[in-house]
């Protein structure tokens, strides 16, 4: 049986993709009693219960190694939901041991029995990779760190060797579990005393955005406790010309993983590498922000002093809040206009190949990220104690003009999509303005606008867009002359009143399609006649009373001739 493979298929489809191992435990429990049914298995009845082993003389099907892998596999997803739990209940910690003991156990029990000649090779080694991973997770929870290493070595090895005997496709699975050891040899490592894993590890972690599984919460734990230790020493940061006091230890952390940080999101090696980075190192900013902002609370009446005395400059509290507030500025200045970039490759390689059902980028989505980049630009130039800085003004002055020309320049591609030649032109011209102040201004401040866009690169482009709009603009103009008939001219009317005549109108096969006038009008109709009779008024009617019979005189007479049914 392929082991690896069959864990891994189980796992992902049965809920270790969001990280539910409860929902894992139990599918391993339901296969384990479809299986035992399947191979008349069973252990006794409803009423009692018989235990029974799998044995060598039994082994003639591939589904009683599966029992014990089952087995295996549902006692170490309940360690894992307890590991999940331990975090806020820490007793739970003692059931997690038990659990994975007992997934060593029955690990054992299937490297026991793939020892006979019935089971081939492969299954041979891929089942004490399975002990050695089992057994080296049980160690690394025990914090016995040699075992554990030596158990992870072990497993490393054989999945190494399978992933070289065979092919590239099979070998995908053996290298992806070989990577999900290696930063647990390394953790082990350090703690035996290897000093330079823990840089490993630190740039594994830069690397992939984070770990997961087993290692992250260890991993985060230690380097933290790392930058604690360093942070002991660091008293103090010195920017713009003026040295500040750090006290709070969340900020002195956060400060020394700063150039960490930077040089992992440079080195990045996909675009979703780096956004993971870029996320990551604005959470810890956040946090850092908000740390100081609690120390500013109780610190308002002493600011408002310190303003008072010192003619406007502003506390050494707050001086940090601002220097932590351009950090993230700055950060998410850097993040958008890597995403801009990575717009723009996108925006230039759709001619070339276009994929169906899938939206491609558009002007517009270019031009949102830059209408973000200004209004940060815009927080910098407003934080505190950095008002009558003439240099950081001008340098952020000069900083907005350039993202201004290049959302200038994408608002000329919008309009240029859409045909309106005019507008497009005139926002070229204020692209090559705002450029070129650009240029007279960077004298003195050429090493801070190094990392923006360059300026140069714009203006060819934008030359080069002109003349091509020109040529479009008077190309589109002939056509339109020559080309206008009333074939081709729209006046609204819904396709019932222009049966007559023939126009080009490509709504019609569009879901807004224009067939009728709906509701329809009102027309009017002639209104019900009322009829009056006015002659009646003048109308004289012959006399009626010799018809009309005479009422009888009533009295006691009448009401007895009336009882008896006399009638006169």
């Amino acid at each position: 049986i392929a082991v690896l493979q069959i864990v891994k298929e189980s796992q992902q489809q049965h809920g270790l993709r969001h990280g539910d191992f409860q929902r894992y435990r139990g599918y391993c429990s339901r296969r384990l009693r479809r299986l035992r049914k399947t191979l008349n298995f069973k252990m006794g009845n409803r009423h009692k219960f018989t235990g029974k082993k799998v044995t060598e003389e039994i082994l003639s099907d591939n589904r009683y190694l599966l029992l014990i892998l089952m087995d295996a596999e549902r006692a170490w997803s309940y360690a894992m939901q307890l590991k999940q739990e331990a975090n806020t209940e820490p007793r739970k910690r003692f059931h997690l041991l038990s659990r994975l003991r007992k997934a060593v156990k029955h690990a054992e029990e299937l490297e026991r029995l793939c020892e006979s000649n019935r089971v081939d090779a492969k299954t041979k080694l891929e089942a004490q990779a399975y002990m050695a991973y089992l057994t080296g997770m049980l160690c690394f929870e025990h914090q016995e760190w040699k075992a554990a290493m030596e158990a992870f070595n072990k497993c490393k090895t054989i999945y190494e060797k399978l992933a070289n005997a065979f092919t590239e496709e099979q070998a995908v699975l053996y290298n992806q579990r070989v990577e999900e050891i290696s930063p647990n040899i390394r953790y082990c490592a350090y703690n035996i005393g290897d000093q330079s894993a823990m840089n490993e590890l630190m740039q594994m972690r830069l690397r992939s955005g984070g770990t997961e599984g087993l290692l992250a919460e260890k991993l985060e734990a230690l380097i933290t406790q790392t930058r604690a230790k360093q942070a002991a020493t660091m008293s103090e940061v010195e920017w713009r010309g003026r040295t500040v006091p750090v006290k709070i230890d969340k900020v002195r952390i956060f400060l020394l993983g700063l150039a960490d940080n930077e040089a992992a999101i440079v080195q990045a090696e996909n675009e979703e590498t780096k956004e993971r980075l870029f996320e990551s190192l604005l959470s810890e900013c956040r946090d850092a922000i908000q740390a100081v902002r609690e120390d500013l609370k109780p610190d308002q009446k002493q600011r408002e002093h310190s303003l008072e005395n010192d003619s406007g400059k502003v506390s050494n509290i707050q001086y940090l809040h601002s220097y932590l507030t351009y950090i993230k500025l700055s950060t998410a200045i850097k993040r958008n206009e890597s995403m801009a970039k990575s717009l723009q490759k996108a925006l230039l390689q759709q001619q070339r190949s276009e994929e169906d059902g899938k939206r491609t980028p558009r002007p517009q989505d270019l031009i949102r990220l830059y209408d973000i980049i200004l209004q940060n630009l815009v927080e910098l130039t407003q934080l505190p104690g950095l008002e009558e800085d003439k240099n950081f003004q001008k340098e952020i002055g000069l900083k907005t003009l350039v993202y201004k020309a290049y959302r200038c320049f994408f608002i000329a591609q919008s309009y240029v999509l859409v045909k309106k030649w005019s507008e497009a032109l005139v926002l070229y011209e204020r692209v090559l303005k705002y450029a070129r102040e650009v240029q007279s201004g960077a004298g003195a401040y050429t090493n801070s606008l190094k990392e923006l866009p360059d300026v140069q690169d714009l203006i060819t482009q934008v030359n080069a867009e002109k003349y091509s709009l020109q040529a479009a603009a008077i190309l589109d103009a002939n056509d339109t002359h020559e080309a206008e008939s009333p074939s081709q001219v729209k006046d609204g009317k819904p396709l019932s009143e222009r049966f007559e005549t023939f126009c080009l109108d490509p709504s019609l096969v569009s879901k807004q399609v224009s067939l009728v006038h709906f509701p329809p009008g009102f027309q009017p109709i002639p209104c019900k006649p009322l009829f009056f009779d006015l002659a009646l008024n003048h109308v004289a009617f012959p006399p009626l009373e010799d018809k009309v019979e005479q009422k009888a005189k009533s009295g006691l007479t009448g009401y007895i001739k009336g009882i008896f049914g006399f009638k006169s």
